[in-house]
């Protein structure tokens, strides 16, 4: 039997080991970032925190260049950012004074704010009174302040996240969860009535004694009760502060100003650059005539450690350029949604819409969403919150899977409890609204909402 030998070609593209570390860099989130440049200032003794220009040819030094790679944008510097409960390595108060530093407070606020975060207990709560934070304000600092300037500075640091923080008791924490909200059902608006003056009724379950009080029907103050139930009671969940409590500050921060979305980078303010005494030594060694063994040795060396120096500040400054053009490509597709905060303008995008217009591949794409998110006036959203994993017909046009997920809790919040509705159900009401859906899809959205199905959610 005769065996042929058969000759294949083929291409293949292999990154270089400057790709590779781009990359990396790329799909580096915010607090990364910063531990990745410091280690290269520690690995790189031809690196410092200042840039000076130097050729890759290492032919020439040219002039200090600022190579600021954060809170760049198009436009100007801002500084405006809160937190989620997500993933990073600060601690709770620690990302608290992170925050803090972001609201531009004056001088004396922001010494008030200092000792109210600093009072907080390990659940969030402030239960030190404001006298006596006044009193220690004036002990630690030997300055007098009033009640009215504690009040208007816990009421600027209420504003951050998680919502609920810095809260007196449960009722306020409550509150200040509800109070979030652009506007309120009237399940949430009777939820926000009972907190405020039926409470003790509430956590005593003296549901009979709510019932006589408002002249609300029974299945309204049901889905009340539920509401209110969902709300959070403990914004930190309790942890000790000596423990590092997982929050995530945002990588990009989009703010509106004159009727206009500013997007900045919410790196802390760094320079880099090359070190002087190197580019000094170098020069040295590149003007002798004769260079013996051990000079060629160290001219090479300190050349390569310049060069790669300069790739370093070159790839930062690339990186950020990077981020800000998919940042704001994603802004320019659901402009709506930053504008209004409403979940339900959120328009079908896909990575290749972004890929698109920034003329990269998707994975590159993929990799700067997977691990990046955004500040907005209306909290803390994972860029790939800004993505639709799928879309479905309404009507002749096609609307974000968030569209259909928030209706669907809409339909369920306001079910009969007694009778809540079966996924088939669901199905018919989503049709009714103009969303073709099938039912298998009307359990996946639920499941996914983590709804439970219709007989775990009978009640009352």
């Amino acid at each position: 039997m005769m065996q042929r030998l058969i000759l294949k070609q083929s291409q293949s593209q292999k990154l270089s080991p400057q790709q590779i570390q781009f990359i990396k860099l790329l799909q580096l989130s915010n607090s990364n970032i910063e531990s990745e440049i410091k280690k290269e200032l520690e690995d790189n003794p031809a690196l410092e925190e200042k840039v000076i220009l130097e050729n890759n040819d290492g032919q020439e030094i040219e002039n200090q260049v600022n190579y600021n790679y954060s809170k760049q944008s198009s436009k100007q510097n801002n500084n405006f950012s809160k937190e989620r409960n997500l993933s990073n390595d600060e601690s709770f108060i620690e990302n608290l004074q992170t925050q803090v530093s972001y609201l531009n407070l004056k001088d004396e606020e922001l010494i008030i704010a200092k000792q109210i975060i600093g009072t907080l207990d390990n659940d969030g709560y402030l239960r030190r009174n404001l006298e006596s934070i006044i009193d220690d304000i004036a002990f630690s600092e030997n300055i007098e302040f009033n009640i009215n300037d504690i009040k208007g500075v816990l009421k600027k640091i209420q504003t951050l996240e998680p919502a609920g923080v810095a809260a007196r008791n449960l009722e306020e924490c409550l509150l200040l969860q509800i109070n979030r909200k652009k506007s309120l059902s009237r399940v949430e608006n009777i939820a926000k009535k009972i907190i405020t003056d039926t409470f003790e009724y509430f956590k005593n379950k003296q549901f009979d004694k709510i019932y006589e009080k408002y002249n609300v029907d029974k299945k309204i103050l049901n889905k009340s009760f539920d509401y209110i139930k969902s709300l959070n009671p403990k914004p930190t969940g309790g942890h000790d502060d000596s423990n590092l409590t997982e929050y995530l500050i945002p990588d990009f921060i989009i703010k509106k100003e004159n009727n206009e979305l500013n997007i900045f980078l919410s790196s802390e303010n760094k320079t880099i650059g090359i070190n002087k005494s190197y580019i000094n030594i170098y020069d040295n060694l590149k003007n002798k005539k004769n260079k013996n063994k051990e000079n060629r040795k160290s001219y090479d060396f300190i050349k390569q450690k310049i060069q790669s120096a300069q790739w370093f500040v070159d790839a930062i400054n690339q990186r950020n350029n990077t981020l800000l053009k998919t940042m704001k490509t994603i802004v320019d597709l659901q402009k709506k949604f930053f504008e209004d905060g409403d979940e339900n303008e959120l328009k079908p995008m896909i990575l290749k819409d972004i890929a698109n217009v920034i003329k990269m591949d998707i994975s590159t794409v993929s990799r700067i969403v997977r691990s990046k998110v955004a500040q907005t006036e209306y909290g803390v959203f994972p860029l790939k919150y800004f993505f639709s994993e799928s879309t479905i017909k309404k009507g002749d046009d096609l609307v974000s899977s968030k569209v259909v997920k928030n209706k669907l809790l809409e339909i369920i919040e306001s079910e009969d409890k007694s009778k809540p509705y079966s996924d088939e159900q669901l199905e018919n009401k989503l049709k009714e609204n103009g969303f073709e859906v099938a039912r298998r899809t009307v359990s996946k959205y639920r499941e996914q909402l983590k709804i439970p199905v219709a007989r775990l959610r009978k009640n009352y």
